[in-house]
């Protein structure tokens, strides 16, 4: 009888095999010293590059595998075994939000400036779309762009950027005319260099360590003409574009974590003995860990649904934004009761589960809010 759950197929499970088996060789063998330096090497991606794990959706002709989202659904659930919250998200940044909208919307000069390089892992890529003062509200974003010879100069902030530090290259997203509301709003790619007006401060953070998220400051950048990424003033359809497959991936991610969580815990419960047998021989810890995993299988049945309809061509977006808010969520409070049945033990720095409560915390938050996700459902289900 097959195992293989839709849409998968057996090409996806021995890419599945694979990508696992580099991640526990090259990666997580590094987590803790990576969260203890609050940084992995740019090299990281290089060594994702030679497996082709940077370009698994992107045609053969950019250097990529030609495969389709299915390909890199199977990296966004393997990569939570990395160990580190903040190194996924830094190669997560690069591959499912930085580099998609120059695929779907750049010219082919673009596409060869910046897409093959990052495929190739010689070009790091971050977006920048969050300001101090525009988070969700993507409407009432600030930053700047006037129109000189030969381009734009670009003022303002931007903020909670994953690879905001490291990046080459920023696909940033600023106001282009005085129109208020979603108008006037465009992508520039803006490329980082010398004496390039851009100041980039790292910001400290309850979880996902390893990952660089920073504060990111335009002063009189110039950014040049052919570096408009789509229509002039319609950057707000981009972003929207965009979305639907960070949500899909930051749930597939949360599927993984939670799937590698249980397992680690139910066998810690196995093989803990406490008065007189092992926890998972108490009532209370064996139907708690029972609950565990009735989560974790809703969660996978909800975010496949979704990534189904997505690669079938649909426009999922009851789907992916139900998936969202129910992963995200259940992610944290899983990795909660995770810690608590560690007892004393999951409350310290050593054990992987102190690490995986706190890099849980993100996910109700980030990529649009737990309250975001439920004023778009209102929306969908006519409230």
């Amino acid at each position: 009888m097959s195992t293989l759950t839709p849409p998968f197929s057996d090409e996806h499970e021995h890419l599945r095999q694979s990508i696992r088996g580099f991640i526990e060789r090259e990666l997580t063998p590094h987590a803790q010293q990576w969260e203890e330096d609050r940084w992995f090497p740019d090299e990281v991606f290089g060594k994702l590059a030679a497996q082709g794990l940077l370009g698994l959706k992107y045609p053969e002709s950019y250097g990529g595998q030609g495969g389709d989202y299915l390909h890199e659904a199977v990296l966004c659930e393997e990569l939570a075994r990395t160990g580190s919250g903040g190194t996924a998200a830094g190669i997560g940044a690069h591959v499912n939000i930085a580099t998609p909208p120059i695929w779907k919307f750049g010219t082919e000069d673009q596409k060869q400036r910046y897409l093959v390089p990052a495929i190739r892992g010689e070009k790091i890529g971050a977006l920048g779309i969050t300001e101090p003062g525009a988070g969700s509200d993507v409407a009432a974003l600030s930053t700047r762009a006037e129109r000189v010879d030969g381009g734009w100069v670009v003022n303002g902030e931007k903020t909670y950027i994953t690879n905001g530090v490291r990046a080459h290259f920023i696909v940033t997203a600023v106001k282009t005319t005085q129109e208020g509301g979603h108008h006037g709003t465009s992508f520039l790619i803006v490329e980082r260099g010398e004496d390039d007006g851009i100041t980039t401060s790292k910001l400290e953070k309850l979880g996902w360590h390893a990952s660089d998220t920073a504060t990111i400051s335009f002063q009189d950048t110039f950014v040049a003409e052919e570096n408009l990424l789509g229509e002039l003033d319609g950057a707000f359809k981009l972003i929207m574009a965009n979305f639907q497959w960070e949500r899909l991936a930051m749930s597939l991610g949360a599927v993984g974590a939670m799937q590698i969580a249980w397992e680690r815990t139910a066998q810690f419960a196995r093989d803990r003995e406490a008065f007189g047998r092992p926890l998972s021989g108490h009532q209370a810890i064996r139907h708690k860990l029972a609950d565990m995993a009735t989560s974790v299988y809703t969660c996978r049945c909800a975010t496949y649904d979704a990534l189904r309809r997505f690669v079938a061509g649909e426009d999922p977006l009851r789907e992916v934004t139900m998936a969202k808010l129910l992963t995200q969520r259940a992610s944290f409070e899983l990795m909660d009761q995770c810690l608590q049945i560690h007892g004393g033990a999951g409350y310290m720095r050593e054990y992987w589960v102190e690490r995986a409560a706190r890099d849980a915390r993100l996910g109700p938050i980030g990529g649009g809010s737990d309250e975001i996700m439920r004023e778009i459902l209102g929306r969908v289900l006519g409230l």
